[in-house]
């Protein structure tokens, strides 16, 4: 079993919507029983809070359903469950390298490294921004899970 976590700032918007697409698109592989997938914040200001209503939104018009899933903070047993400990931009990868066991710090990685395709090195936040922001970061996300599943099959 391969073990993903997606992180953000307050696990409402970017990892949870991460977590969606990444489920979505491994589950049309046939490949849950294979690899667990999860999100997380790095401080804890929503959680037990539903993913932002637009990131829900975004991600239902591509088939993706969140409403499931809230908020929660990464507590130092994430570095030893997951395998990948996904950042979504430089600031969360950083305070995750604080959090994490020595041992575990070479799990943290920033996602769209998944994405070389792509010019962009983070996923943006679209928090204070308006519905385009969610589509965007929908596409980012979705490039990016191509290049992790194509990487974790390579392990299975």
């Amino acid at each position: 079993m391969i073990k993903v976590l997606f992180v953000c700032l307050g696990n409402i918007c970017r990892s949870p919507s991460a977590e969606g697409a990444f489920r979505k698109l491994v589950e049309e592989q046939g490949l849950l029983d294979q690899i667990e997938i999860d999100s997380a914040g790095t401080h804890a200001y929503h959680v037990g809070s539903p993913p932002d209503d637009r990131a829900q939104q975004a991600a239902s018009r591509r088939g993706i359903d969140m409403s499931g899933m809230r908020g929660r903070r990464v507590d130092e047993g994430d570095f030893y469950i997951f395998d990948y400990v996904l950042a979504m931009d430089e600031s969360n990868e950083y305070h995750l390298r604080e959090m994490a066991p020595a041992e575990q710090i070479h799990k943290i990685e920033l996602f769209l490294n998944y994405a070389p395709e792509r010019s962009e090195i983070e996923v943006p936040d679209p928090y204070y921004g308006g519905h385009t922001g969610f589509e965007q970061v929908l596409d980012m996300i979705e490039d990016a899970s191509e290049g992790l599943l194509t990487d974790i099959k390579s392990r299975l």
